[in-house]
């Protein structure tokens, strides 16, 4: 039986939901780091992780903040920041699930919006954007962190390839130009965008997405069957390792 793509991306990720808590890859960053800072600097009082996942985002801004809303799609993942977020003894997050399209708050209900490696799963991209700008009080700031695809077809192609492979609830990973542009659609003013590329080790990658046998046998078929422009450009190892290229929006609510 067919299901909606809310409810398969439910379903892929909620069994997986420890495995994020714990994620080193997604437990730091130079975005994460510069998310950090601006919430110490101008974060307001009251903040939305959109799209927590493993909560990351919450724990290092909740310090700077009145209150956080760690806001998800999967239950099991909400459930997985809670126990997290008491084990750690942090008071002031607070779950809410929804997906990304359907914010269940009011206009101007945050000072700060970060969404953090989230977004290559929604199903409307520029729907979850206007729902993140209408939360987001007039003047207020949004960072919005995800990774994103290269200009190039031909590294395009490969890159959509595995990804979907690997994930089943994967979407796009967009090129930043598509971004600029929904982005300024959505009603945000772009203050600055950063890139950085993060080393996706092979094993914990499939690991964390329990990626189907059959799947991973046929992304390491394309790897090694990848042209020399792309092993280059993304960096693939002998054992499938490859470099991510992420991007960090950094914006305000016009």
């Amino acid at each position: 039986m067919s299901t909606s793509h809310h409810d398969a991306t439910d379903r892929q990720f909620g069994p997986q939901a420890q495995s994020y808590v714990t994620s080193a890859v997604h437990a730091a960053g130079p975005d994460l780091d510069r998310i950090e800072t601006l919430a110490r600097e101008h974060g307001g009082s009251r903040a939305l992780d959109l799209g927590c996942g493993g909560g990351h985002v919450a724990y290092r801004i909740a310090p700077h903040v009145e209150q956080v809303v760690a806001c998800d799609l999967s239950a099991d993942m909400l459930a997985a920041v809670t126990a997290e977020t008491q084990r750690r003894r942090i008071g002031n997050i607070a779950t809410r699930q929804a997906a990304a399209e359907r914010l269940p708050f009011g206009k101007d209900s945050f000072d700060l919006t970060v969404c953090r490696m989230s977004a290559h799963h929604w199903r409307d991209l520029e729907a979850g954007l206007r729902e993140a700008r209408r939360v987001t009080r007039r003047g207020g700031q949004a960072v919005l962190v995800d990774p994103f695809a290269l200009a190039d077809p031909l590294l395009d192609t490969h890159l959509q390839a595995i990804e979907l492979l690997r994930d089943p609830s994967h979407v796009r990973n967009y090129r930043i130009s598509e971004w600029c542009a929904a982005l300024g659609r959505s009603g945000f003013t772009i203050d600055g965008v950063g890139t950085h590329r993060l080393r996706m080790d092979f094993a914990t990658w499939i690991a964390r997405m329990r990626t189907a046998p059959a799947h991973v046998a046929a992304i390491r078929s394309l790897q090694a069957g990848a042209s020399a422009e792309v092993k280059s450009a993304l960096a693939i190892e002998e054992d499938g390792s490859f470099l991510l290229d992420i991007a960090t929006y950094e914006l305000r609510a016009a």
